[in-house]
């Protein structure tokens, strides 16, 4: 398998997943800690599919650090197979919670001016937002495990 910056057990792998962890995690705070997210079925799915990302990318976070700490490698190839599969789950309701929840507020708070809150509305925004961000992390892991296991 070729060397590829961002793939497990590397340095950049590392910060590829703790940034999926705090990016999902924020997005769950903003959202949480508005009035009446659960109101809102995509919102809901949204809180959902980034608490799995949180656990996913904060697993393979610990374990980047265990390869890093230890010196191995963790490029078996059912390993990666393993990371391809999960990478992509996660991508995939990460991204339909995203482009759901923004769809909404696009909707509700756009389209209909029915926020009566400006604190709130700016909550969902920035919750919606870092879902995004998370989804671009996420993908960019996804392709360079596909990419190293296509390599292989």
């Amino acid at each position: 398998m070729i060397d590829i910056p961002g793939t497990p057990g590397t340095v950049t792998g590392l910060v590829l997943r703790i940034s999926q962890c705090v990016f999902a995690a924020g997005s769950i705070s903003y959202m949480v800690t508005s009035g009446g997210f659960f109101s809102f079925t995509a919102f809901c799915y949204l809180v959902a599919a980034m608490g799995l990302q949180v656990i996913w990318s904060f697993g393979l976070a610990i374990l980047d650090t265990f390869a890093l700490v230890r010196k191995k490698t963790l490029l078996s190839p059912v390993l990666v197979s393993l990371f391809v599969v999960g990478d992509w789950v996660t991508s995939t309701l990460s991204l339909a919670g995203a482009s759901s929840s923004a769809g909404i507020t696009v909707l509700y708070f756009g389209d209909l001016g029915s926020c009566s809150f400006e604190a709130e509305c700016w909550r969902y925004q920035l919750s919606v937002a870092l879902a995004f961000l998370c989804w671009i992390t996420i993908a960019i892991s996804s392709l360079t495990t596909l990419w190293l296991l296509a390599s292989a």
